[in-house]
């Protein structure tokens, strides 16, 4: 597939251990080197800073997109040659969807885990076939990534949709899976009826 532009949702805080750090560092240096275009939210602190940082300084092109109350916070990253101040974090998530090619997840707090999950389930419900995956630095998806599993074996998500978030434990992996990718064709009346026929019952 093609990707052009990749969006990175991670911390506005660097985290406890300096692997994070260095490998938000990591991830903006692939996405430079393979010539992909940095979609982040933005900010100029924490994980968030060190990627745009490190695509910058490696030759890449970032474009930020930050709700104008945190740019007034002086949290934005003035320095990028595309910035886009919007209204929202409802405009940021669309904006930052719409520019981009595939989704990733750094370790990162309440805001990474929902707009990570957000866009799975717009591919879940095919709005979009545009790959989405977790970058496991240091294992520290290891117990979401278990959960998600208790919940096929729960029955609440079907496999195929399990198998939607991809993960790797260092970029060139994980972008290489995103080249890779074929998306999954089902509908939503079609994965309902096999959860119902593997159940045994109606849901």
């Amino acid at each position: 597939m093609e990707l052009k532009k990749v969006c990175v949702y991670c911390g506005s805080s660097p985290g406890k251990r300096p692997e994070y750090l260095s490998a938000a560092r990591a991830m903006g240096t692939e996405l430079a080197n393979r010539n992909i275009t940095l979609v982040y939210g933005g900010g100029r602190v924490g994980l968030m800073g060190e990627v745009a940082r490190a695509t910058l300084a490696n030759g890449g092109q970032v474009i930020g997109v930050i709700p104008k109350a945190l740019s007034d916070q002086e949290l934005a990253f003035d320095e990028l040659a595309e910035l886009h101040v919007v209204d929202s974090m409802h405009e940021r998530k669309a904006l930052m969807a719409e520019l981009s090619d595939g989704f990733v997840a750094l370790p990162g707090g309440y805001g990474t885990l929902e707009e990570i999950f957000e866009v799975l389930t717009w591919e879940q419900l095919g709005f979009h076939t545009k790959p989405c995956g977790v970058l496991n630095i240091d294992h520290y998806y290891d117990h979401l990534l278990e959960f998600l599993d208790y919940s096929v074996a729960e029955q609440f998500i079907y496999q195929p949709h399990r198998d939607l978030i991809l993960q790797a434990l260092e970029p060139a992996d994980l972008i290489d899976r995103f080249l890779a990718y074929q998306p999954v064709k089902m509908n939503k009346a079609e994965w309902v009826h096999n959860l119902e026929q593997s159940a045994g019952k109606k849901l």
